[in-house]
């Protein structure tokens, strides 16, 4: 399942579990949706701006020509961490949608033959999910705390710029 399609499942689990009628629900998807969309965007950019090779590249021309990563490497750029930054953005902005300590169960994946996942918030969600890159073997540390600090900066953003008007506001 992709990143985006994961972070949306969470929001309409979240709005099932805490019983949002269709405005807040909607409310809820749409402000995801843009925290996703804008933290591929800023992503991206970093990416091409910073352009720093992957782990798999550096260890196999300096360490171990034969060495693999846990995870494939994707064909672009390192920095920022793609994962990092879209959990992070959606994280926030579900945080303050829905509250802080909002546990739930992550079913998202179970179509897939993966079990469930419990989180005591979206904020434990998004640095697992951050963390798993370094441990995939895909990126450094500082990709990922970069990553998370730029998503927490766009989730922020669209809390701060977003209003919807019928429902549910951001603040």
């Amino acid at each position: 399942m992709s990143p985006r399609r994961h972070w949306l499942s969470i929001a309409g689990i979240a709005s099932t579990q805490c019983g949002a009628d269709m405005v807040q629900s909607s409310a809820a998807y749409t402000l995801t949706a843009i925290a996703l969309f804008d933290g591929f965007i800023s992503c991206w950019d970093e990416k091409y701006r910073s352009n720093l090779i992957r782990p798999e590249t550096y260890i196999n021309a300096y360490i171990d020509e034969s060495w693999k990563p846990l995870l494939q490497t994707p064909p672009f750029p390192e920095h920022t961490s793609g994962h990092s930054v879209i959990s992070t953005a959606a994280a926030v902005v579900l945080t303050n949608f829905f509250g802080d300590n909002f546990a739930f169960v992550d079913t998202s994946e179970l179509g897939y033959g993966l079990g469930t996942r419990r989180f005591s918030s979206f904020m434990e969600a998004c640095n697992e999910a951050a963390i798993s890159r370094l441990y995939g073997g895909i990126h450094y540390l500082p990709a990922i705390e970069h990553g998370q600090s730029q998503g927490r900066k766009v989730g922020e953003m669209v809390i701060s710029k977003i209003r919807l008007v019928g429902g549910e506001t951001s603040d």
